[in-house]
């Protein structure tokens, strides 16, 4: 059996190549991690970020947006892209006879034309997206929270951005960011599934070796939170919605996966803490936790939706098991354990699956990542390190945001 290693490698303008090659595979991934998001953003070009991912689809130099479309079509790529807070990644899973092909064309969408046209264009659409998200009272909340949560700290800027910094964004605008962000240095070309390596490599050179080199900064200052309340108000609600958020541990933190094991113990969507005395109850129709990590910070949230006759009664329970993360059993940490690990295994079945955990472990921790490892790590947690993890970060200073029905 041939033996599953991450290889990795540098070509001179600084692209960060990294690759997992399974000759066993039925398809094969590629994907472009850019570390550049929302928080690399100055305020009057808020969404800018977003916006130009959208924009890598529409037509470079030698390719119009609809020969990418039809391109894509062709290959039979499953293709997309996102963006967040931390970074912005293309990526897309194809059959082996086709990696080459896919590679030329991701590489070319990595240089976009940003042909005025097609900007004003997706302007039109970014804005509409702007609007469709904002009447959905999940990320209503949670945009709006963050933003105050992090009081003006770079970790805390909103992915879409606003009707107003949207339209703000001109094309000029895009480019010098462009140039600012899509530095080689700052992106990471990753493979896996069944491709060759080699040609990987040498193919990569011949696609990306020119891209201009240069260094992309990033803020990391850290932050320390302190105790907010408010609430929220918007028309056409039909149920309240509560968030209290803490403290957490960052994307280079050891007791990350303390805090996950924690946030499924405390949310997950069956079993949990949340579940056992919100939803089972009958007094929430939704709830849950995560452990949100982030470059130099992060955040742990308890969530629930109720309708308003229950809403004290709901935020006092997420206060009680808030004050009291520590009350679980062995037995609920060994059913958290089985429930991640057999999360982390199905996704990594996949060459997608591995592509997506290759390419952001690089990206926030510069390291290989390796299944069994991961494995073993979230297997040796025990209740004494989460403990310690706790009173780490002390999950003291809560704050609480609410959404309600405006009246």
């Amino acid at each position: 059996m041939t033996e599953i290693t991450v290889k990795t490698d540098v070509l001179e303008n600084g692209l960060r190549l990294l690759g997992e090659p399974n000759p066993a595979s039925k398809s094969a991934s590629i994907g472009f991690f850019v570390k550049t998001g929302a928080r690399d953003e100055d305020p009057q070009e808020s969404g800018i970020s977003h916006f130009l991912e959208h924009m890598m689809f529409k037509g470079t130099e030698k390719r119009s947006a609809m020969d990418i479309t039809l391109e894509l079509g062709t290959l039979g790529v499953q293709a997309n892209a996102y963006t967040s807070e931390e970074s912005t990644v293309f990526y897309g899973a194809v059959i082996p006879e086709y990696f080459q092909k896919f590679q030329e064309l991701l590489s070319d969408m990595l240089r976009p034309a940003l042909v005025q046209e097609e900007f004003d264009m997706e302007k039109k659409v970014i804005l509409e997206e702007i609007a469709l998200y904002q009447d959905r009272p999940h990320f209503y909340l949670f945009e709006n929270a963050l933003r105050d949560y992090y009081g003006g700290h770079p970790a805390g800027n909103s992915v879409l951005g606003t009707v107003e910094s949207v339209s703000g964004i001109t094309r000029e605008m895009m480019v010098n960011y462009f140039k600012r962000r899509y530095l080689p240095s700052n992106i990471i070309l990753c493979a896996s599934g069944n491709f060759d390596w080699q040609r990987f490599k040498e193919d990569s050179q011949k696609l990306c070796g020119s891209w201009e080199k240069g260094q992309a900064g990033r803020d990391v200052t850290g932050f320390k939170p302190s105790s907010i309340q408010k609430v929220y108000y918007k028309e056409g609600l039909s149920r309240c919605h509560v968030l209290l958020m803490t403290a957490g541990p960052s994307v280079s933190d050891d007791e990350r996966y303390a805090f996950t094991l924690l946030s499924v113990i405390t949310g997950d969507s069956s079993g949990s803490r949340l579940y056992w005395q919100l939803i089972d109850s009958g007094i929430a129709d939704g709830a849950g936790a995560d452990n949100d990590e982030r470059e130099g910070t992060g955040c742990f949230m308890l969530y629930a939706s109720t309708g308003g006759e229950n809403l004290d009664k709901v935020s006092e329970v997420l206060r009680k098991i808030a004050a009291t993360p520590l009350e679980f059993s062995e037995d609920d940490l060994n059913r958290a354990k089985a429930k991640l690990i057999s999360r982390i295994v199905k996704s990594g079945e996949l060459p997608l699956g591995r592509l997506m955990a290759l390419g952001n472990e690089w990206l926030y921790r510069q390291k290989k990542h390796s299944l069994k490892e991961t494995i073993e790590r979230i297997k040796a947690v025990s209740q004494r390190d989460i403990q310690a993890a706790v009173e780490k970060f002390g999950l003291n200073t809560w704050s609480e945001f609410r959404l309600l029905p405006e009246e």
